[in-house]
């Protein structure tokens, strides 16, 4: 079962901010007459404002109840990280090698949230349009089979194109995606093929499997207004629009733009080694 993370982070700014209004508007008007008082009654004694008997009462007396301390230490931070991964760039780690060579196991990235146009959090609405994606763009998305689930993969098919696979090939609205060969690896008793591809403006690297079994399929899809047909770069290791369909507008995360470092395991030493941006 995945944690839905931005339901968390909206509940904990919720309740932080209710407990700080709520002791903005009742408790510390209490708070301060219980100071006056103390601080009256002190004044009748012989001690002096500097006097640590006179410091522990008025210490006392103006000290805030427990939750009333966390809400006010917990939620401007609370609330700084909900508008941050929300509306400006959220973290997330590559858990899968459907990306490849791209991305790798372990890799950890950045989102840009407001390229596509600002959403709300947990519900996903937007509220400002600003640009469409690209073809060629790494986006992260809700696929339509697991809408509770992260997913990362290249836009391949914009609303109103054809997408026909056959044989391997790609073609877009009866044209052929340039594919150009690279190498076969490893050398020697090769498995797969690096190809170079061209689509729209964006040139990147793909994998292609040249052992059987792989996932590769074939198929034609037509998309509709606000659809777009996604693909992993390991053509042949990637659950995909190929098997799932076409993806919604509204399910769209964001913008994939750069990988800040690389942590594959646990006990692992982080590297810093792929970092740069997404092509």
């Amino acid at each position: 079962m995945d944690i839905n993370f931005p339901l968390i982070l909206v509940v904990l700014v919720f309740v932080s901010g209710l407990i700080w209004l709520y002791d903005i508007l009742f408790l510390a008007k209490a708070r301060k007459a219980r100071v006056q008082t103390v601080e009256a009654e002190l004044k009748k004694t012989s001690l002096k404002e500097t006097d640590e008997g006179y410091v522990i009462a008025m210490d006392a007396a103006a000290k805030e109840p427990a939750p009333v301390e966390y809400a006010k230490s917990f939620f401007p931070v609370l609330a700084f990280v909900l508008v941050l991964r929300s509306f400006i760039v959220e973290p997330f780690q590559i858990p899968s090698p459907s990306m490849v060579p791209t991305l790798q196991v372990g890799d950890f990235i950045l989102v840009n949230k407001y390229t596509y146009g600002l959403r709300l959090p947990v519900t996903n609405t937007k509220v400002l349009e600003m640009n469409a994606p690209e073809r060629g763009d790494v986006m992260v998305f809700f696929p339509p089979h697991k809408p509770d689930t992260y997913y990362i993969k290249r836009v391949v098919g914009l609303p109103g194109d054809k997408i026909v696979i056959s044989n391997g090939a790609l073609y877009i609205n009866g044209e052929k995606v340039p594919q150009k060969l690279q190498a076969n690896l490893p050398a020697g008793r090769p498995t797969y093929q690096v190809m170079e591809e061209q689509l729209g403006e964006v040139s990147h690297t793909i994998h292609r499997s040249i052992m059987p079994g792989g996932l590769s399929r074939s198929g034609q899809w037509s998309l509709g207004e606000g659809e777009y047909f996604m693909m992993g770069d390991n053509r042949d290791n990637s659950s995909d629009s190929r098997e799932w369909g076409p993806v919604s507008e509204k399910a769209i995360v964001g913008k994939a733009f750069a990988i800040w470092m690389h942590w594959e395991q646990l006990l692992s030493v982080p590297s810093f080694s792929r970092a740069g941006s997404i092509e």
